[in-house]
């Protein structure tokens, strides 16, 4: 998404650690007209796949998961970090190592929102070695449902993630792969 690209070259910056910093549009601060782009350009990649709900995780894959599901009109559901007390013993859970935060996630999905023979579709801000995609498929798997494919926001391809579940059958359509970045450039795959 040519416009993506360049929303990055404008207010992305990159930080020590291969970081990638969006957050005046896509993870802290919202630019909402943008991410309804995004989510139409996501709907319409999908356009010929047969999609139940998508799948993502909290905090930041929301809003784009949000804006894709109002083109597609199917509902959302977003593994969360944390059991909190409104959610039921009976969950589908996942570890999760967050490659930004260096913390393990124990993910959980209430088994009273995905069910056997649903078709997901998996939406997340990032893509950089897959960790996070891995558990949501796991917890599809667990569910007795089907990954039809993720849907990326912004792969760092140069960390190779969405190359492996590619090359593992899974269909991966990214808006934007960084194929390599410094402090002073970010370049990105030819699609």
């Amino acid at each position: 998404m040519k416009a993506l690209e360049e929303k990055i070259l404008a207010e992305g910056q990159v930080y020590p650690g291969n970081i990638l910093k969006v957050s005046s549009f896509l993870n802290h601060q919202l630019d909402v007209d943008f991410l309804m782009s995004m989510g139409e350009e996501i709907a319409r990649l999908y356009a010929d796949t047969e999609i139940d709900k998508i799948l993502t995780i909290e905090a930041s894959g929301i809003a784009i998961a949000v804006a894709a599901a109002a083109y597609m009109h199917v509902p959302v559901v977003f593994a969360k970090k944390n059991k909190t007390t409104n959610i039921l013993a009976d969950v589908y859970s996942s570890k999760v190592e967050s490659y930004t935060h260096k913390e393990v996630y124990q993910v959980i999905v209430s088994k009273e929102h995905l069910h056997k023979g649903e078709k997901i579709l998996i939406i997340d801000d990032f893509l950089a070695i897959g960790n996070a995609l891995n558990g949501l498929m796991d917890i599809v798997g667990q569910a007795g449902g089907t990954t039809q494919g993720v849907a990326i926001a912004i792969e760092k391809g140069f960390q190779g993630g969405g190359d492996a579940l590619r090359k593992s059958g899974v269909r991966v359509e990214s808006l934007a792969i960084v194929d390599s970045m410094t402090d002073s450039s970010v370049k990105f795959r030819q699609q």
